[in-house]
């Protein structure tokens, strides 16, 4: 979620700064595929292992390690190693409540 401050919004707009508006959307684009939002969703109570991702997603590992890599760039995970495997998790929970608040939207109905 943006959450601006008075200085950061422009004068003539009250709208937000243009690179914190471009930041949005990069982090939008970020989650725009459906594994990515699942892989979230899946990361919102814990971090988890890739190969615990795998399972609950249901897709090969090397899909999953493609998505974590966007997911990644974007600042929207992090990752640490644990022994042989990286442990991943949502580096801000902002970001499962956009995802979550998200897919509850889809499932209403909507004239």
């Amino acid at each position: 979620m943006i959450s601006t401050t008075d200085d950061e919004l422009t004068p003539a707009t009250g709208l937000p700064d243009p690179a914190l508006l471009e930041a949005a959307g990069n982090l939008l684009r970020a989650l725009a595929a459906p594994l990515r939002i699942a892989i979230v969703l899946q990361l919102q109570d814990t971090p988890r292992r890739v190969h615990e991702l795998v399972d609950a997603v249901g897709v090969p590992q090397p899909l999953v390690s493609q998505h974590l890599r966007v997911l990644r760039a974007a600042g929207v995970v992090a990752a640490q190693r644990s022994g042989r495997e990286m442990v991943y998790r949502l580096v801000d929970h902002h970001l499962a409540h956009i995802v979550a608040d998200a897919v509850a939207h889809a499932g209403e109905d909507h004239p």
